[in-house]
């Protein structure tokens, strides 16, 4: 059983292990999450290159994981992904190896993002492509107008604040359905069950 949570990387320090297609898109990934990045591989695709990210061009090497938050390994080697783990266990570093359950302390779901609003698909690391047609079938469903949506109930939420009330006893499903109505979403159910069908 893991335990689902969202991390702040907004300036953080992360590592990337792998210059190939697989760590360019992890890559987008962390740095569209504002995450401060450094690549170490032999060798990086043109994109990687392209990246607002710090590239050491050489192979790991033991000691490289000092000071890091966060580390993502796209190696394709379990040698090398053996020696990451057991280096970033030994300092407390969370560490995902791409396609190799066995040697991560996290896994990453399948996303969908809509502005604020983010849905997520997992299965804990034992079927990515399962996790991937999930996401596939939830984008039929979650719709950009869900961004709207998000905004305007945080705005409802801070109104709540600034008038010195608590948010957590307020029953939030009508404020939410009478959004999502005049947003034009109608039928979320009958939507929700006809994608998935």
């Amino acid at each position: 059983m893991q335990f689902p949570i969202n991390l702040n990387l907004d300036g953080r320090r992360c590592l990337l292990i792998g210059g190939g297609p697989i760590a360019t898109r992890k890559a987008a990934q962390l740095l569209a999450c504002g995450a401060e990045l450094t690549v170490i591989a032999p060798e990086i695709t043109d994109e990687l290159r392209s990246r607002p990210v710090t590239i050491i061009e050489r192979r790991f090497q033991s000691g490289d994981l000092e000071g890091f938050r966060l580390v993502v390994t796209a190696t394709a080697d379990p040698v090398v992904d053996q020696q990451i783990f057991d280096e970033a266990e030994q300092l407390g570093i969370w560490v995902n190896s791409a396609d190799d359950p066995e040697r991560c302390t996290f896994t990453l779901p399948a996303v969908i993002r809509r502005g604020d609003v983010m849905v997520t698909a997992s299965t804990g690391g034992t079927s990515p492509a399962l996790s991937t047609w999930l996401r596939q079938q939830l984008s039929g469903i979650i719709g950009e107008e869900f961004s709207l949506i998000a905004a305007e109930l945080a705005a409802e939420r801070s109104r709540i604040h600034a008038a010195g009330a608590s948010t957590e006893d307020i029953n939030w499903r009508p404020i939410i359905e009478a959004i999502v109505e005049r947003h034009g979403i109608e039928g979320f159910a009958v939507r929700t069950a006809a994608v998935t069908s």
